[in-house]
């Protein structure tokens, strides 16, 4: 690594600073003066420019490789989204908090109304709020309503119930809530079991949780009459929007009986997911559950002028400051506008159509434990390479060596050597065929020489590394 970073050459400069304007400092004790002058690099322009480049050019992303990283909808970010949220760059979102502020930005808070609109039309819900920061976030704020629901009808529930192939985040967000989480395995046909769904509900189940396509890539058929049972206890659904980018202008979640619904702005509308944020998780409400909904609030007035509402007892008060990740919220009411109605309906069935093609394609190699019609994503198992010593992750770390970003591996749980690949409406069927390739590929491998696949990848400038030894023992300092 010294190699790559050691760049310095003694006597070589690449700025000139000017002469300095600033009158002398007095003389600082000799407590607070260094030992020694900073060992700064000497460097020219051009070779800082090259080697900042170069690091870049070792790094994954999404305008230049495939991402099929199931759940995690890396679809292509559009540049004109980027150049629309720049236009936005000089509002402060604490403007409209200040004494008067609404008026200075009449327009920041009319696009946030209008996305709220648009986005309750989108899920079918009644109100919408932009707080939260990210999916998770939202899920957590979704929760503490449902929970502010209850107490408010003095219900005294104590249990969410979720589906085995759930996102962590689902009993994460409910334990945080104060609730005990109730887990229904998922049945042989992909989805949760109905006769132990049954048995698991009763009168102390505060809300059902569920990701529908779930994790799987399977829409269930049984949704509205698990909506149904949930509503005879006066539990509540609770919609997991991850997966919405499937969906989106075919179904609508409060359609068929879903009360609260998170969405991920920044995997279905526009920004790719991932690369640690900003992300945006707005939260949408049947109107039982408006009042909870967190502050501030963002209302038109008679005059059609927008204000901010930052009062109101039954509120579970704030998630967070401000109105969310305005930037991620300008993308994505751009990229709503740009599609419209039927751009929407037609990127979902490009995902769909997509994650299909896939699916049939490569379903020779690979073991697929729900050989069914998938939604956006599909889970093969290589438990069929396991047999000769290959595991889902070698084959993860072989398409590293063939300029794809591996699929999610490991997850869903109820699939043994799950890889998890969503395609994505962005890519072409060019780009598809070629992953084909090289997944056809890991399959032989596979078989004729295991050894190939344990040592990828192999072109990277580190090699395979023990992931245990680095979570346990980061180093996140450069010692040279």
């Amino acid at each position: 690594m010294k190699l790559i970073y050691e760049k310095s050459v003694k006597g070589r400069c690449g700025v000139e600073l000017p002469s300095s304007d600033v009158p002398k400092a007095p003389s600082l004790p000799g407590n607070l003066l260094r030992e020694s002058a900073p060992d700064l690099p000497e460097i020219s322009e051009l070779d800082l420019v090259r080697h900042f480049t170069g690091l870049s050019r070792l790094n994954f992303s999404v305008d230049g490789n495939f991402y099929p990283l199931g759940s995690c909808t890396m679809k292509y970010n559009a540049k004109i989204l980027e150049n629309v949220a720049a236009l936005f760059s000089t509002f402060h979102p604490v403007t409209a908090l200040l004494p008067d502020g609404e008026k200075f930005c009449q327009g920041n808070l009319g696009l946030l109304y209008d996305l709220s609109q648009l986005l309750a039309d989108i899920t079918g819900m009644d109100e919408m709020t932009t707080t939260p920061m990210a999916g998770a976030h939202g899920e957590l704020t979704g929760i503490l309503m449902i929970s502010a629901y209850h107490r408010k009808k003095g219900n005294r529930k104590r249990y969410v119930v979720v589906s085995d192939s759930s996102h962590g985040t689902n009993p994460a967000s409910a334990a945080m809530a104060g609730y005990g989480i109730i887990t229904v395995p998922t049945a042989p046909y992909g989805d949760m079991d109905m006769d132990l769904f049954r048995k698991a509900m009763n009168e102390d189940v505060a809300a059902v949780m569920m990701t529908c396509p779930n994790t799987l890539g399977l829409f269930n058929p049984h949704i509205r009459e698990i909506a149904d049972i949930a509503h005879s206890f006066d539990a509540l659904m609770y919609y997991d929007g991850a997966n919405l980018n499937a969906i989106m202008g075919k179904v609508r979640p409060g359609d068929i009986g879903f009360d609260v619904v998170h969405l991920n702005l920044h995997k279905t509308f526009g920004a790719p997911h991932g690369g640690g944020g900003p992300g945006a998780g707005p939260v949408g409400v049947k109107s039982e559950l408006v009042p909870f909904l967190p502050l501030p609030r963002i209302v038109m007035n008679d005059e059609g002028e927008f204000e901010v509402q930052s009062e109101n007892l039954e509120s579970i008060g704030r998630v967070a400051n401000f109105f969310g990740n305005f930037g991620v919220m300008v993308k994505a009411y751009a990229y709503i506008t740009m599609l419209g109605r039927e751009g929407l309906i037609k990127a979902s069935e490009l995902a769909v159509l997509n994650a299909n093609y896939l699916k049939e394609k490569l379903k020779k190699y690979y073991e697929l434990p729900y050989d069914l019609p998938c939604m956006h994503e599909f889970v093969f198992s290589a438990s069929r390479q396991a047999a000769n010593g290959v595991h889902a992750i070698d084959i993860a770390k072989f398409l590293i060596d063939r300029n794809f970003h591996p699929p999610t591996v490991y997850f869903p749980l109820v699939v043994r050597e799950a890889i998890m690949i969503e395609p994505t409406e962005s890519e072409s069927k060019a780009t598809l065929d070629a992953f084909v390739v090289a997944m056809a590929e890991a399959a032989r491998i596979a078989e004729r020489d295991p050894q190939a696949l344990r040592d990828a990848p192999v072109s990277t400038p580190v090699g395979r590394l023990d992931e245990t030894k680095c979570a346990r023992e980061q180093k996140v300092c450069f010692t040279g």
